[in-house]
């Protein structure tokens, strides 16, 4: 299901892609010459296409959720608990000026939550079946107020936003950096040799893997607004007592996927690797949150 989705999202982009150029009349990134880069051309291609591959897979996203997850929605409530859930959320949604999301639950024993979705009034929230059945009512209620924080903060819109930058200026420079190798080192005189190409990937994957820093970063920040956001909709203490909570199982096996917005995270180790990760610590969210 993910390599055809792959696959479909990059034929989309790409018609998208092909049509505009057509319209706008850029038909190479190359000057008429055949030798100089037209960086317009080349940025306005960038753009389409790292914008493109973000907005799709926002458009995309419950969709995938649902199925990477294997999640329910709740459409009609069957028993006290799911009542209790979509009363919880809708409660949460309304006090946080939001349309009510989807409500679902996916079949997972690790204790983790996730919301995501297009916009803040067509969204997804999610738990898991081992929260449900671990976590008590105001840790679950502190833990769907966070992931309705993230909505109600416009988190996934902005997020794509900013990963379409990254992926424009990491197209942009990587092909740059192609082309002037090509003339430099691998002499080509007109048109696109195969140092081009060779060394647009390699410097597409390292400017990638360091950009990813910079999205990382946002998604840090947003952990922690969206623990405010909690807080705010329940109390501190609840909020507090859910990471806590979460943290005593930090040990356990079982992860969301990494593009969906998961409440729990594990931790990686310190040093470099604190660059490209998602979530802060949760000994780090849970101060934050004490000392606001």
């Amino acid at each position: 299901m993910r390599i055809l989705l792959f696959l479909a999202t990059n034929l989309a982009v790409l018609v998208l892609v092909s049509l505009v150029f057509n319209l706008l009349g850029f038909e190479s990134i190359l000057q008429a010459n055949g030798v100089d880069l037209n960086l317009s051309a080349l940025l306005v291609f960038c753009a389409l296409f790292g914008f493109g591959g973000s907005f799709i897979s926002l458009l995309l996203s419950k969709w995938l959720a649902k199925r990477s997850t294997g999640a329910y929605i709740i459409a009609q409530p069957r028993n006290k608990d799911e009542q209790w859930l979509t009363e919880t959320v809708a409660n949460l949604s309304r006090d946080a000026g939001i349309k009510m999301p989807e409500v679902g639950i996916f079949p997972s024993e690790s204790s983790n939550a996730f919301a995501t979705g297009w916009n803040r009034n067509d969204a997804l929230v999610a738990v898991s079946a081992g929260l449900l059945k671990r976590f008590q009512p105001n840790e679950i209620r502190a833990v769907l107020a966070h992931e309705i924080g993230h909505v109600a903060n416009g988190d996934m819109v902005t997020l794509s936003l900013i990963q379409g930058v990254v992926n424009t200026f990491v197209m942009f420079f990587a092909r740059i950096i192609g082309h002037t190798v090509d003339r430099v080192v691998f002499k080509t005189e007109r048109g696109y040799g195969i140092g081009y190409f060779v060394v647009t990937i390699v410097a597409e994957i390292v400017l990638g893997f360091l950009a990813s820093m910079l999205v990382m970063a946002f998604s840090r920040w947003r952990e922690y607004r969206a623990d405010a956001a909690g807080a705010g909709l329940t109390t501190h203490q609840d909020m507090v007592a859910a990471l806590r909570r979460l943290q005593a199982e930090q040990g356990q096996p079982g992860e969301l996927p990494g593009e969906l917005t998961a409440f729990g995270i594990r931790p990686g180790k310190s040093g470099l690797a604190d660059l490209f990760r998602s979530h802060p610590p949760l000994e780090d969210r849970i101060k934050a949150l004490q000392s606001a």
